[in-house]
């Protein structure tokens, strides 16, 4: 696959079965990595940290060795970056122009300024899965939340003149 190659992204529930499909644009292709970006198909959602609205544009990171993947979330009006979602999954399947995962409940969302809060915990609680996917599960919990990625830079000091 090439850059502006055409993708379609399939969410499944925990059980494999289809929950949303929707239309994407290859970005960049890595041996265990794909970035696409996408735009929100829905009508505008508010999940009270944040909404989603019709027209957001999502840059897309699928994994297939993470037990998660990463929305950068911008807004349709300005471009200006809402904040990142992180859902955790299985590893992602990259096949004939299909990006599929099985979402797994648990997510992650991240404000612009680095603070963090966790979704869902109880309905992850309550699935039906191996301890070998709660774990890996956690495990990438505990990866993402530690991470220093989404810590915004330190604002310059007036006093140093910049």
């Amino acid at each position: 696959m090439q850059a502006s190659t055409p993708l379609t992204i399939i969410k499944n529930d925990f059980a494999g079965r289809e929950v949303w499909r929707y239309e994407g644009v290859l970005l960049e292709r890595h041996p265990d990595r794909i970035v696409l970006e996408a735009r929100f198909n829905r009508d505008d959602i508010d999940l009270e940290y944040v909404v989603f609205r019709r027209g957001d544009r999502f840059i897309e990171q699928f994994y297939t060795n993470r037990w998660y993947n990463v929305f950068e979330i911008h807004d349709v009006s300005d471009d200006h970056i809402k904040g990142w979602y992180c859902n955790f999954t299985r590893p992602a399947r990259f096949s004939d122009g299909v990006v599929a995962a099985d979402d797994l409940a648990l997510d992650l969302w991240v404000y612009p300024d680095g603070r963090l809060l966790t979704l869902d915990r109880a309905e992850f609680d309550a699935l039906p899965i191996t301890r070998a996917d709660r774990r890996a599960v956690l495990a990438a919990l505990a990866e993402l939340t530690s991470s220093s990625i989404w810590q915004k830079p330190p604002a310059p000091n007036p006093s140093d003149g910049v």
